[in-house]
């Protein structure tokens, strides 16, 4: 019956944290995605550093996950959402980074702008989903 009990604190604890972000009042989590693709470029042009690019990538992947996650799958469970919001990120990543190489390149500077790119169309809807609701 414990393990039972920490489950259900466990995506109880998942809920409120996507409650946190989905909500998103004054664009801080937009701004923080914003901020980490700044961190991964810095990253991956100066510091080369394992550990800040994978904890980037992690916030990066959990915050627009949820926005994801709740604009697409907003009858499902707050673990499902997560991870198929998750899943959607990774698919719109791979759509524009294709079309980044069919364009042009894929570089760092390309790269960093798939990642924007992603960042801003998961907040927007996220931002319209939120809205559809209210009205």
């Amino acid at each position: 019956m414990l393990f039972g009990d920490r489950e259900v604190d466990a995506s109880s604890q998942i809920s409120r944290l996507e409650t946190f972000i989905i909500l998103d009042k004054k664009l801080i989590f937009t701004l923080a995605s914003y901020f980490l693709v700044l961190a991964m470029y810095i990253n991956l042009q100066v510091l080369r550093s394992f550990v800040l690019g994978f904890m980037a990538s992690i916030f990066y992947f959990l915050i627009n996950g949820m926005f994801l996650g709740h604009a697409f799958f907003e009858q499902e469970a707050a673990f499902f959402r997560l991870t198929f919001g998750i899943l959607l990120l990774i698919m719109l990543l791979e759509f524009i980074g294709w079309l980044s190489v069919i364009i042009y390149n894929l570089d760092v500077v390309r790269f960093t702008l798939v990642l924007f790119v992603v960042a801003t169309l998961s907040s927007f809807l996220n931002r319209k989903a939120i809205s559809k609701n209210v009205t």
